[in-house]
C-alpha cells in the first residue's frame, strides 16, 4: 500500500463498501412522510416503466424492492411499524400507471384488480423485506435501550 493512498480507499472492499454507505444521506421520515415517500417514488417508477419498458409489471416488481427497503430504512423510530402498512398502498397507486386498462372506469378497474392478482408475489415480496427490515431495527432498538439501562443501573 502506498503511504500517500487515501483512508477511504485503504482496506478490503466490504470495510470501503461501508465508509460509503455512512457517507450517504440518511433521511428521517415520519410515518405520512414515508408514505408519501414511497408512493411518489413507485408512481415516477410507474411512469418511467410505462415510458421506457411498455409498462413491464416485471420491471415494476423489480423496482418496487429497493424502495420497500429504502422506505423501511429511513423511517423514524418512532414510525416503524407504518413502514409494512404504506408499501402494498404504494405498490397499487403506482401499479395504476402500468396496469393494462380497457374503456372506461370499469376497464381501468379491471386492469388494476388484474394487474394486483397477478403480480402477488412481488407485493409481498417488497412487504417481507420492509417487515423484516423494521424487525431488525426495532430488535436492535430494544437492544440498545436494554444495554444502556443495565449501564445506568451499574453506573449508579
Amino acid at each position: 500500500m502506498r503511504s500517500g493512498a487515501p483512508a477511504a480507499r485503504s482496506g478490503p472492499p466490504v470495510v470501503r463498501a461501508l465508509r460509503a454507505l455512512r457517507g450517504m444521506p440518511n433521511p428521517r421520515l415520519t410515518g405520512l412522510g414515508s408514505g408519501l415517500f414511497c408512493a411518489a417514488v413507485m408512481l415516477v417508477l410507474g411512469f418511467l416503466d410505462q415510458l421506457l419498458f411498455g409498462a413491464s409489471l416485471t420491471v415494476y416488481g423489480v423496482l418496487f424492492l429497493p424502495v420497500c427497503l429504502l422506505t423501511a430504512l429511513w423511517v423514524r423510530r418512532g414510525d416503524l411499524l407504518t413502514a409494512p402498512v404504506v408499501v402494498p398502498i404504494a405498490f397499487a397507486v403506482g401499479l395504476v400507471t402500468v396496469a393494462e386498462s380497457g374503456k372506461g372506469v370499469g376497464g381501468r378497474l379491471m386492469g388494476l384488480v388484474t394487474a394486483l392478482a397477478t403480480e402477488a408475489g412481488w407485493l409481498y415480496g417488497g412487504t417481507l423485506v420492509a417487515g423484516s427490515t423494521v424487525i431488525v431495527r426495532r430488535v436492535r432498538l430494544l437492544r440498545r435501550r436494554r444495554r444502556a439501562a443495565v449501564r445506568e443501573r451499574t453506573a449508579a
